[in-house]
C-alpha cells in the first residue's frame, strides 16, 4: 500500500498531535498528583527513589493507558478541525478522493495506536501496576492488618480447605482444616494449630496436627507435630488487597481463572472483567478516531472549539460508561464480557451513524 502525501501529512498531524496530548496529561496527572499524594509521601517516610522510580514509573503508565481512549479522540478533533477550519480537507475531497480513502491514514494510524496500546496492556502494564501497587500498599494506603479471615476454597476435585485467619507478613495460616472427600463420603480430615509456607522448599509446613482417616466402619487417628506437605495453593491466594489483579499477567489471570472455577472464592467476574478489558478495551482506538473525524471534519462557524468541546464530552461520556458497565459487571450481576463490550459497541454504532452522516 503506497502512501501518498496527503496520507503522510494527516499520520505525521495525527500521531504527533496525540504524543503532544499525552505529554500534557502526563505533566498535569503528576502535578495533581503530587499535591494530593504529597501529605501520604512525608507522613509514611517514602524514599525519594521509589517516589520516582516505583510509584510514578508505575503511576504514569497506568493512567495514560486508562486515558488513551480520551487523549486519542481530543487528538482527532484537535488537528482534524484545525484543518476544517483552515479549509484544508474541501480541497482534499474536492480533487477527487472519496471520503473513505481520506479515513485510510487515519485507520492507519489508529492501528499504530491500537497495537501499541494492545502489547502494554498484556506485558507492560501489569509490571508498572505491580511497582505501584506495591508502593501504594506501603506508603499511600498501608493496610492496618495484613490477615485474611475465615478463607474457604476448594483446591481439587476432592479437597477443601478452611482456615481461620492468614497473617500474610508471616505466610502462616491459623486453625487450618483440610477435608478430602469421594464423592459425598468423607476420607479423611487433617485439623492443624498452624500452616506455615516454606519459601525455600516451595511447600507447606503443618504443625501440631491431627488426621482422622475413615475407611467404611473403620477410623483411624493420627497425631503429629510437624508435617510437610504440597497443596496446590500458595500465599498469593491470601492477599487482602483489592486491586492485585491489576498487577497479574495473562498467563496468571488465565491461571487463577482456571483455579477460581473449583475454588469459587468470589473473586472470577473481578478476574474476567480485567482479563476482557485487557483485550477488548484497545479497539477504542478504530471507534473513538471514526467519531472523532465524523465531528470535526466539516467547517463551522465556531471554529475547532465546537468541536472540541463535543468530542471532550463525548469522550467523559465513553469512559463514565466503562466504569457503569464495570459496576454492572462487579455489583449487578452483568456477564464481565458483556459488560466490556457494550461501551465499544454502543460507541462503534454511534461512530458508523456520524460517518454516514458527514458532509462528502
Amino acid at each position: 500500500m503506497k502512501l501518498t502525501i496527503i496520507d503522510k501529512y494527516i499520520i505525521k498531524k495525527y500521531l504527533g498531535t496525540f504524543l503532544f496530548t499525552m505529554a500534557i496529561f502526563t505533566v498535569v496527572m503528576v502535578i495533581f498528583d503530587v499535591s494530593e499524594r504529597l501529605d501520604d509521601f512525608l507522613e509514611h517516610k517514602a524514599p525519594l527513589s521509589k517516589i520516582v522510580f516505583e510509584y510514578y514509573a508505575g503511576f504514569i503508565p497506568f493512567y495514560l493507558n486508562f486515558l488513551s481512549p480520551l487523549i486519542n479522540f481530543i487528538a482527532v478533533i484537535f488537528f482534524t478541525a484545525k484543518m476544517a477550519d483552515q479549509t484544508e480537507i474541501v480541497p482534499i475531497l474536492s480533487g477527487g478522493m472519496s471520503f473513505n480513502r481520506f479515513l485510510r491514514p487515519y485507520f492507519i494510524s489508529a492501528c499504530l495506536i491500537f497495537i501499541v496500546t494492545f502489547a502494554f496492556n498484556l506485558y507492560i502494564i501489569p509490571k508498572t501496576n505491580k511497582l505501584k501497587i506495591e508502593f501504594e500498599n506501603i506508603y499511600v494506603k498501608p493496610k492496618d492488618s495484613n490477615t485474611k479471615n475465615s478463607t474457604h476454597m476448594q483446591i481439587d476435585p476432592n479437597s477443601f480447605v478452611f482456615i481461620e485467619s492468614f497473617d500474610n507478613d508471616r505466610k502462616t495460616g491459623y486453625n487450618f482444616v483440610l477435608e478430602i472427600f469421594d464423592g459425598q463420603e468423607l476420607k479423611s480430615k487433617l485439623i492443624a494449630d498452624q500452616i506455615t509456607w516454606d519459601s525455600v522448599k516451595n511447600n507447606w509446613t503443618i504443625l501440631n496436627y491431627s488426621i482422622r482417616n475413615i475407611d467404611s466402619l473403620k477410623e483411624e487417628m493420627i497425631k503429629g507435630t510437624s508435617k510437610d506437605t504440597t497443596l496446590d495453593m500458595s500465599p498469593k491466594d491470601f492477599e487482602v488487597y483489592d486491586n492485585i489483579f491489576d498487577a497479574m499477567d495473562i498467563h496468571e489471570l488465565n491461571t487463577r481463572i482456571e483455579k477460581e472455577k473449583m475454588r469459587g472464592t468470589g473473586y472470577m467476574v473481578n478476574l474476567k472483567l480485567e482479563k476482557f478489558k485487557r483485550f477488548i478495551y484497545p479497539f477504542s482506538a478504530f471507534v473513538l478516531t471514526l467519531m472523532g473525524v465524523a465531528l470535526s471534519s466539516r467547517k463551522v462557524r465556531g471554529g475547532i472549539g465546537l468541536s472540541l468541546g463535543v468530542g471532550i464530552a463525548l469522550s467523559f461520556t465513553y469512559i463514565l460508561f466503562i466504569q457503569f458497565a464495570n459496576m454492572f459487571s462487579l455489583k449487578g450481576g452483568l456477564p464481565p464480557l458483556i459488560a466490556v463490550l457494550i461501551p465499544n459497541v454502543l460507541f462503534g454504532i454511534l461512530a458508523i451513524y456520524l460517518i454516514i452522516k458527514a458532509p462528502k
